[in-house]
């Protein structure tokens, strides 16, 4: 697990995108600091964590690929 030290003004959403690669990941990240789960926009110099993101295996995978 990574950390991160925001900037002023960031957000759960454009911390996961930038951060995880997608908004899709807020929620997962949210989860990995609950302590600032109430926090909406982040002041600089907060550290949270940056939680490892499990790969999705697709529900179907091609014979060649296997």
């Amino acid at each position: 697990m990574e950390t991160y030290k925001t900037k002023s003004g960031d957000m759960w959403d454009s911390i996961a995108k930038e951060q995880m690669g997608s908004e899709k990941y807020m929620s997962l990240l949210v989860s990995a600091n609950e302590n600032y789960s109430e926090t909406i926009i982040f002041s600089a110099g907060v550290i949270l964590n940056i939680p490892d993101i499990e790969e999705e295996i697709p529900q179907y995978i091609p014979p060649w690929r296997k």
